[in-house]
């Protein structure tokens, strides 16, 4: 008797030949790849190799030149940026930008409330920013002005922030950058732990360290297309990766 096949994961992502032109020069070209439900996928390359415009192209902050963004099979290509946050799709921005009239509190609060599940209240909406707040590390700026934060911690509220929406697909770009080497450790737990959860992760970073540790697989983006992808160690001991991003330096040091 022959045994039933496993059914393949489902994709929860899949980029179809996406290409991105600003003006003369292509900032993406034919890029295409999938992301399976419940996989964190980590993205590295040299800066501008097109990674935050990948973000902007998927979350419909920005509108590709041609090509196909589909969530959940669905082509959402183009769509405006809440017609995809509907879809339970969230993002963290590199450069944040937090609403400065309200609390650290208040800013993750307005995601509970305008969110996918929405709560339905202000008193839930600020219990949901208070556990939020502990689950990033930084409870105790609750209260604080998101001014009077240090750049880590406006990246974690710019996390905690996309958790309050509830998604089910997650792209983070570099939420790591600016910590510490045992809050890199706590990070790449609770990236773990989110994808328990069920939630699917997109992960742009630059700490090898982190997105090593934390990924199913990492692709690498250079000049705007992709020289390899696959499972970590095989993707950071090809030739091209070493050559156009990594550096012998960081294989010499790997290896002793």
């Amino acid at each position: 008797m022959i045994a039933p096949q496993a059914a393949a994961p489902t994709a929860i992502l899949e980029v179809r030949n996406i290409s991105k032109r600003f003006g003369g020069l292509w900032a993406l070209r034919d890029v295409s790849f999938s992301v399976a439900e419940g996989q964190i996928l980590g993205v590295i390359g040299p800066n501008g190799a097109g990674k935050s415009t990948l973000v902007n192209l998927i979350t419909g902050l920005s509108r590709p030149t041609s090509g196909q963004v589909l969530i959940d099979g669905k082509d959402v290509t183009g769509s405006r940026p809440w017609v995809i946050a509907h879809d339970r799709v969230a993002r963290t921005f590199q450069i944040v930008k937090p609403f400065r009239g309200l609390t650290v509190r208040e800013n993750v609060a307005i995601g509970a409330m305008h969110g996918n599940e929405r709560d339905l209240s202000v008193r839930d909406s600020l219990a949901t920013a208070d556990e939020l707040l502990e689950m990033v590390g930084i409870a105790k700026h609750a209260n604080d002005a998101p001014g009077q934060l240090s750049v880590a911690d406006a990246r974690r509220l710019e996390l905690a922030k996309a958790l309050a929406t509830r998604p089910r697909l997650l792209l983070i770009d570099e939420v790591m950058a600016g910590l510490r080497y045992a809050e890199i450790e706590a990070a790449v737990q609770l990236i773990h732990r989110l994808r328990d959860s069920g939630i699917t992760i997109v992960a742009i970073e630059h700490v090898m360290k982190a997105i090593v540790s934390v990924s199913d697989q990492i692709l690498v983006l250079h000049h705007g297309s992709i020289i390899a992808r696959g499972a970590p160690r095989d993707v950071l001991s090809d030739e091209r990766v070493i050559e156009a991003y990594l550096g012998n330096r960081y294989v010499k040091r790997r290896s002793t």
